[in-house]
């Protein structure tokens, strides 16, 4: 794979930066001219190139800049948190790295192997250079995020991944204190494991979402365990075993006080006990909440009040627990930047086995991050987490579209009482006026934008208001939610009982966001060049040539940069510009025609079939004349996690016949 000029570039500059610093050239101009005046009296045509070098190397010049510049790719060590373990013993760190505060704890987390995947039982090795498909492991544990290496997949996978977790409390006067057994015993966050399958075609598949009990370590004097972890299905499969891993786990440094097994079995009964006197009177309160709503107007009944929703794992929890304020710290700048990167996560309706109608799924929001991949509840959920984390009164929406397909979006109330749609599955806002169902019907011009028909209830992390208008029509609603007299609200207390951070630490705490991995520059060439490939061998079956413009191709760049930029804020930007470079590099009595297209994968073969499809781009591809020169551009926008948007653009100059 070649390498784009921008890196080129980049490594040349690199170089010279070291040459530069070690004073190369002129310790070479001094060993070149006392050579050219002792062996060739000073006649520098006598002197070729493997005398210069000879002398060179024989005064250790060449091997001095190899070591200075590291050509053999070996540079200083980074400290990194998350490591591969060849040795079982944490203690035993030679060759490892890790980023290790002295003062505080850590738990090593290492999965060893896998095995009983027996979904995989008939996969065979596969051979050098085929593409199969791979396992990859995500870990949360308090805030921290890991992933192993793609592992292909097999009945017994040979995984041999470790991670370091931090022990700490957060509160005041312990985040700086190294964690004592007492304290450790009271962090009750599972680990979670999230077990993802990527395809030959990058198509991903959630195996197993798994809350790992790790305190058992604390009843061990060695501070050091190893255990089976049985890793169930998702969704209708979640009581099939998917496989097995086997962990080891160990404290680093060890607890002096080593716990007996009652204590911890007292204390987790405990926590579950307490959790479960919570989520009992909550459903409680809820029963009653409910009938009192459907008391009101015999009607309600057939509206769409989602009190309760499943996650993967077919738990039920209160739709409120779903939402919890999200900031993306310096990954995102805007509210409008989320929905876009929101927008970008692929869509998936979960169907139930055989066909039929979708199966009811809500994913938890770190499950969701790592398959980048869900449905609409779940981009609805996460849009209206980041938007509460950039300040905004947000609250998801539940209801239906056209056709009653269910749908849920996000809703935001400034100030002001304005009121904006936010469309999680494509980025669109749309302001709400609510029409007075007196007047005269509307013509299909003036008319509300949006898609949205009906609406049953509005909620974030720490309100639920469900709709009791004499109609739920979205168009005619009012969505004064402090009107008692439209929208009947559930308790705020009775919500926080089981939605306050802590309240029920055995259901999933919110994941940070990660930076994007992708090299978007190579990335970009590399789809760019496939690119050129498809469209020559397509030309090729027609019987035609293929010239290609490069000037032409990167002068197509600012076009999907401004078509990005107004994907995010609704704005045009540098179109004059563009039109005046294409003007000129276009010759009089010739035409140009162009056609951009944006795709959230980076497949170039699925993108070139689907580019084909439109009439305009065929044009484009199967262009037909004099002094035809076809151009592309692809330029990849990396957004967090694994999201990104791909532009391409397709175009041609040609010259016109009349």
């Amino acid at each position: 794979m070649a390498l784009p000029p921008e890196k080129i570039a980049e490594l040349k500059q690199i170089i010279h930066t070291q040459l530069s610093q070690i004073d190369v050239q002129s310790r070479i101009r001094s060993i070149l001219a006392d050579t050219l005046r002792e062996e060739f009296g000073g006649q520098a045509n006598k002197m070729g190139e493997e005398e210069m070098m000879k002398r060179l190397r024989q005064e250790g010049i060449v091997e001095n800049i190899l070591q200075q510049i590291q050509f053999d790719g070996h540079t200083q060590p980074k400290p990194a948190t998350h490591f591969t373990d060849k040795d079982s013993r944490l203690m035993q760190t030679s060759g490892r790295k890790a980023n290790i505060d002295p003062s505080r704890r850590y738990l090593y987390f290492h999965i060893k192997t896998g095995k009983a995947f027996l979904e995989h039982l008939e996969d065979t090795e596969t051979t050098p250079g085929q593409v199969i498909s791979v396992f990859t492991f995500h870990v949360h544990f308090r805030g921290q995020r890991f992933r192993s290496r793609p592992v292909p997949c097999a009945c017994e996978p040979d995984i041999d991944e470790g991670f370091l977790l931090e022990l700490h409390k957060e509160g005041a006067g312990d985040a700086g204190k190294m964690a004592d057994a007492a304290t450790l015993l009271s962090i009750c966050d599972p680990i979670h494991i999230v077990l993802i399958k990527t395809d030959p075609t990058g198509e991903t598949t959630t195996v197993s979402s798994h809350f790992f009990e790790w305190r058992p370590i604390l009843t061990n004097s060695s501070g050091r365990i190893a255990t089976s972890v049985e890793l169930k299905g998702t969704g209708t499969e979640s009581k099939v075993s998917a496989g097995v891993i086997e962990v080891q786990l160990e404290l680093f440094p060890r607890i002096q006080q080593v716990l007996s097994q009652d204590v911890l079995s007292a204390q987790i009964s405990l926590e579950r006990t307490r959790q479960a006197e919570k989520e009992r009177l909550f459903l409680v309160y809820a029963k009653t909440w409910w009938k009192e709503y459907l008391s009101i107007r015999e009607t309600h009944k057939e509206r769409l009040v989602k009190l309760f929703a499943q996650d993967e794992n077919m738990t039920n929890r209160p739709v409120c627990s779903f939402v919890k304020p999200l900031r993306a710290g310096r990954l995102l700048d805007t509210a409008r930047e989320a929905a876009r990167f929101v927008s970008l996560m692929h869509q998936e309706k979960v169907q139930t086995l055989g066909g039929g109608e979708k199966a009811e799924q809500w994913t938890t929001m770190h499950t969701f991050l790592c398959r980048n991949k869900g449905d609409c509840e779940d981009h609805a959920v996460l849009l209206c987490s980041l938007l509460l984390g950039f300040g905004l009164d947000a609250y998801v929406c539940v209801g239906t579209k056209a056709k009653g397909a269910v749908h849920a979006w996000v809703m935001t109330i400034s100030v002001d009482g304005l009121i904006t749609f936010w469309e999680s599955l494509n980025g669109h806002r749309y302001i709400h006026e609510a029409i007075d169902p007196n007047m005269p019907p509307m013509d299909k011009q003036h008319r509300p934008k949006y898609p949205y028909k009906t609406i049953g209830c509005v909620f974030n992390h720490q309100s639920f208001y469900a709709n009791y208008q004499p109609s739920d029509s979205v168009e005619i609603c009012q969505f004064n939610l402090d009107d008692e007299s439209r929208w009947k609200a559930m308790s705020q207390d009775a919500i926080l009982s089981v939605c306050s951070p802590g309240s029920c630490p055995f259901w999933p705490s919110l994941p940070p966001l990660c930076a994007s991995g992708l090299d978007t520059a190579l990335i970009s060439n590399d789809i760019e060049q496939q690119l050129r490939v498809l469209v020559i061998e397509q030309r090729r079956d027609l019987g035609l040539n293929t010239m290609w413009d490069d000037q032409l191709s990167y002068l197509l760049t600012p076009a999907l940069a401004a078509y990005e930029t107004e994907r995010v804020t609704g704005l045009t930007v540098g179109n004059e510009e563009f039109q005046d470079a294409i003007k000129q590099a276009v010759p009089d009595g010739h035409t140009f025609k162009g056609y951009p297209i944006q795709f959230s994968h980076r497949n170039a073969r699925r993108a070139f079939a689907t580019c084909l499809r439109s009439p305009v781009c065929e044009e484009i591809i199967h262009c037909r004349g004099d002094h035809v020169r076809l151009a592309v551009r692809v330029k990849v926008y990396p957004y967090p996690e694994s999201a990104c948007a791909t532009w391409i653009m397709f175009a041609c100059k040609y010259k016109s016949v009349v």
